[in-house]
């Protein structure tokens, strides 16, 4: 586990799994003031991931093609899949939750509230470990996995003002 943990971190999927995870939260913060069934969440969640993931896919053949005025090749099609996939992952992420949720674990509201958590948990961890991998101090790591969890919850906190 901790070997397969290490090779996720260093890949460079982490980032594209950070850009999901923010795009999940953002979701969950934006429905939360009008709570569809967990079920309902779960299959958002899943489908903002599938699009998400299309687009990236999409923007990332444009952008190659009209830089390098040539077709993509499959090995970069694969690539580029693979970054879909990660975003896809973070932005699904908090559907568990919601799918435990929906098998009656606990109530929707405890499912937004372990969904934004467990975001600013996912995205808080990341920077923590790329601070690590940069060669950051312990505590200056964790200073690092706070402040980029602030991001969300700025954004957990912009809602609420605007609500």
């Amino acid at each position: 586990m901790r070997t397969s943990l290490e090779q996720h971190l260093g890949s460079r999927q982490v980032g594209k799994v950070v850009y999901g995870a923010i795009i999940g939260l953002a979701l969950t913060v934006a429905i939360e003031s009008h709570p569809p069934k967990p079920a309902v969440m779960v299959v958002w969640l899943l489908g903002t991931a599938l699009a998400v993931g299309l687009a990236e896919v999409y923007s990332e053949v444009v952008g190659a093609e009209t830089s390098t005025r040539r077709p993509i090749t499959r090995p970069q099609l694969g690539h580029m899949a693979e970054d879909a996939l990660a975003v896809g992952f973070g932005v699904a992420f908090p559907a568990v939750i919601f799918l435990l949720s929906a098998f009656g674990l606990f109530e929707v509201g405890t499912a937004f509230s372990i969904a934004k958590w467990t975001g600013l948990g996912l995205i808080g961890f990341y920077g923590y470990w790329a601070a690590r991998f940069a060669g950051a101090a312990r505590h200056r790591a964790v200073v690092k996995g706070v402040l980029v969890a602030l991001v969300g919850a700025g954004l957990i906190l912009l809602k609420s003002l605007v609500h």
